[in-house]
């Protein structure tokens, strides 16, 4: 079994997460460039078994494709045409960095720590991962 890996995209940053081999625990793995994203993941495809790859789809409030989808889709063209083979799956990332926001206060994390910017992105993966792995359970 491999892990599963998600992706908050944005066009400055890119947070991801992943699961253990046994996709039982998300956890947070780096914040990349988006253009530094296919050299990243060619590594990490090749060092790592990963099963699926999910990524946080923008929505607006009412659930239509928010405009944050079409640097999103032209990525995820550009990642399928590298990795034909990699299994993708969107997951609704609304309030998602509202929520990793609201679960870094709750950890107690410092503000200073919390203005990090690619903190918060790293977060909202693993939000996006555990809500993933949530709904098919």
């Amino acid at each position: 079994m491999g892990r599963l890996l998600a992706i908050d995209y944005g066009t400055k940053r890119m947070g991801i997460a992943v699961t253990d081999p046994l996709q039982i625990i998300a956890t947070s793995l780096t914040t990349i460039h988006p253009k530094e994203a296919i050299d990243f993941f060619t590594k990490y495809f090749t060092d790592e078994v990963v099963d699926q790859v999910i990524f946080g789809e923008p929505k607006q409030l009412d659930g239509t494709p928010s405009e944050s989808n079409v640097p999103l889709k032209a990525f995820i063209n550009l990642f399928r045409k590298k990795f034909p083979n990699m299994k993708i799956a969107m997951m609704d990332e609304r309030y998602t960095s509202r929520m990793a926001l609201n679960a870094m206060i709750d950890a107690g994390v410092k503000k200073n720590q919390r203005r990090d910017k690619g903190l918060i992105d790293r977060t909202a993966a693993v939000i996006i991962l555990q809500s993933y792995m949530e709904s098919k359970s």
